[in-house]
């Protein structure tokens, strides 16, 4: 019978062979985000049309052409969310999160969905790490946030990357801006692109950021934003650069990062990789302190970053960062007869209640069968229960790396368990340290 259907168009399935890491990566930006003292937070996948036609910016182009948009029962127009700062942003709003102690630092891990064509590295349905700092208009704040992104990349062992810095201004100096960009695009329109010819008088910004060859060297000689930055935005932004610089942390100032929603004022940031090709900004963000005011909350300042977690173990796989090993069964439980898998269930109970991962005989296979699964699993421990092991409540497990084997008491067994789990993880640390 053929397959009934195959995964949308541009989605992915994360196999247990790949989840683990998967999981390493989420876990440890999670952990240093709350070291850094971000609690995380869950919202909905979707949420109201107007929510993104507001927040992200009606001239973007996930807002004009990549939302995933309908009309539900209620004939109320949903979004799948596109990105994750927006959500955060009205939860904050709508929960009085705002009113507690400020700054607010949350993080997230969500899916987000774009209809673009699929390509390396950018799916319609992917997964973001993100944090948001809401209340806290210094570049110190900016500065944290860059440098706990920094973090997350180094220990994951991820090298070779490019962080790169610019400053947008606030909305009073970007209108000048916006005045300079338009006098000069002007005079190139017969050779932008349909899309940049809409950009040009309601957001020229968004023409920096084209990937039209024609747009992008047109660009290369347009007006520098750093030039019409006011006297606030710009000791705003030494304020930051001196904050890195103090921490030793390199950077390269780009006046053509704009970044790619609305939202955004004075410090837009990524790290960028050449290691994968066109798609080589494996994290972005920036300040945007107009956002919460502009979905109805108080008029409160925010940063925030996301990384696509795809793309960042793309980019692990290209430069050799590590990944720890992947999960094996601690032991194997094998059994002749039905009084003897009766006991190896037991025993399997009570190696799971103490948090080992332990199996046994499910498919009513033969012992032959049963340890050719076993070695399948990777388990470092097997052993087989017959009726001989039952009458003297003692089993030969045998180690499936070495293939000593150790006569064991069944009440002994979680002792012995442990102890061999304890000498593989010294001798993986004594590995670490020969060979770092």
């Amino acid at each position: 019978m053929a397959l009934l259907t195959q995964a949308p168009k541009g989605t992915q399935d994360v196999l247990p062979r790949d989840s683990y890491k998967w999981q390493y990566v989420e876990g440890l930006a999670m952990e240093i985000a709350r070291l850094y003292g971000f609690q995380e937070m869950r919202v909905p996948t979707f949420e109201h049309t107007e929510l993104f036609n507001r927040s992200v910016g009606d001239t973007t182009d996930v807002v004009q052409k990549e939302m995933y948009t309908f009309l539900d029962k209620g004939n109320r127009s949903i979004t799948l969310r596109p990105e994750g700062t927006a959500g955060m942003a009205r939860a904050a709003v709508q929960n009085g999160l705002l009113n507690e102690a400020l700054p607010l630092k949350v993080s997230y891990l969500v899916s987000c969905f774009r209809y673009e064509k699929p390509q390396a590295g950018r799916l319609r349905e992917f997964h973001q790490f993100g944090a948001e700092v809401y209340g806290s208009d210094s570049p110190a704040c900016d500065a944290e946030v860059i440098a706990m992104v920094g973090e997350i990349f180094d220990t994951l062992g991820v090298r070779d990357l490019r962080l790169e810095l610019n400053s947008i201004g606030c909305p009073e100096c970007r209108a000048r801006y916006h005045k300079a960009l338009k006098e000069y695009f002007a005079a190139h329109m017969d050779e932008l692109c349909d899309t940049c010819r809409e950009r040009l008088e309601k957001n020229p910004m968004r023409i920096l950021d084209c990937k039209s060859p024609v747009c992008h060297k047109i660009a290369k000689d347009a007006p520098k934003v750093l030039d019409y930055i006011c006297e606030g935005c710009s000791a705003h932004f030494e304020g930051v650069k001196a904050r890195l610089d103090a921490l030793g942390m390199p950077y390269v100032v780009n006046p053509t990062i704009v970044r790619g929603l609305d939202y955004y004022t004075k410090t837009v940031f990524e790290f960028v990789t050449d290691q994968i090709g066109a798609q080589g900004t494996v994290c972005g963000g920036g300040r945007y302190d107009g956002l919460i005011a502009e979905i109805g909350g108080p008029k409160l300042p925010g940063i925030g970053f996301a990384m696509g977690i795809e793309r960042l173990l793309k980019v692990m796989d290209a430069c050799g960062a590590e990944f720890p090993e992947q999960p094996a069964c601690a032991i194997y439980i094998g059994s002749i007869g039905e009084a003897a898998s009766v006991k190896a269930f037991a025993l399997v109970n009570e190696l799971r209640e103490e948090g080992f991962w332990a199996e046994c005989d499910t498919m009513g296979r033969g012992v032959k069968a049963q340890m050719k699964y076993a070695d399948k699993l990777g388990c470092r421990l097997s052993c087989i229960l017959g009726d001989n092991e039952l009458e003297s409540g003692r089993a030969n497990v045998k180690n499936m790396r070495t293939g000593e084997t150790h006569e064991v008491a069944f009440d002994d067994l979680i002792d012995f368990v442990y102890d061999a789990q304890v000498a593989v993880l010294t001798e993986s640390i004594r590995e670490t340290e020969i060979n770092p």
